[in-house]
């Protein structure tokens, strides 16, 4: 007995089993680019990020203060950081109200 068609049963199991593979590996590709955007928008809500852009606002501004010889430098870097924090803090209440109004 002569079996037709045996090769050409496991050449488009092979063909299959390789598509497969290659749609799981894209969608592990896809997992971890989710997981990695989701970390992005943590660490744009986080308190962390808030308080090293606080305190680098206030650094920065100190630094230039002293620099152009203003009197109490470090005392005075305190009002624009804490100008850029409560605007920071403010956003996503303002998002709110505009995206209700986009509506």
């Amino acid at each position: 007995m002569i079996r037709v068609g045996v090769g050409v049963g496991r050449s488009l199991k092979s063909v299959m089993e390789r598509e497969v593979e290659d749609i799981e590996a894209r969608v592990r590709r896809i997992e971890e680019r989710n997981r990695n955007v989701e970390l992005g928008k943590e660490w744009e809500t986080s308190w962390m990020r808030k308080v090293v852009l606080m305190g680098l606002t206030y650094l920065t501004l100190g630094i230039y203060m002293w620099a152009i010889d203003l009197p109490r430098p470090w005392l005075n870097a305190i009002v624009p950081a804490v100008g850029f924090m409560i605007s920071t803090l403010t956003m996503p209440w303002f998002k709110t109200v505009w995206l209700k109004f986009r509506k």
